[in-house]
């Protein structure tokens, strides 16, 4: 498995989709499409979407990431880094940066490799 973080628009889908060479109809949409309704494509995009989504539907999120990561252990995930600048004044909004961030470590610890893409332009992390 494979985390690729990095802000809004900084081209994160593009980067892995040149390096790894993976065709539109791979990639799973986490804004739109539940992760787990679509298993085995290589590319998981917008995590930080898809937690947003499921949070809002009182998912357990432990539980469907660990169900996830059993079930994709090759694929790329693609997310965005929340957890960075202003507090939000909303529970809610920390909530989901502190969940985002919690699932990211966990990713982490398991991904054969971590980048950060700033500019198009990968950083590995691990």
């Amino acid at each position: 498995m494979h985390l690729l973080i990095g802000g809004y628009a900084q081209g994160k889908l593009d980067y892995a989709k040149t390096k790894y060479n993976i065709p539109a109809s791979e990639i799973c949409r986490g804004e739109t499409e539940d992760f787990e309704k679509f298993p085995g494509k290589k590319i998981y995009y917008n995590l930080h979407l898809y937690l947003k989504r499921k949070l809002d539907q009182d998912a357990d999120i432990p539980a469907l990431m660990t169900d996830f990561l059993r079930t994709n252990p090759d694929c790329i995930i693609i997310c965005d880094e929340v957890g960075n600048g202003i507090v939000p004044v909303l529970d809610t909004e920390r909530a989901y940066r502190e969940t985002v961030g919690r699932v990211l470590c966990t990713i982490a610890e398991q991904a054969e490799s971590v980048e950060r893409i700033i500019c198009g332009i990968s950083q590995k992390i691990k």
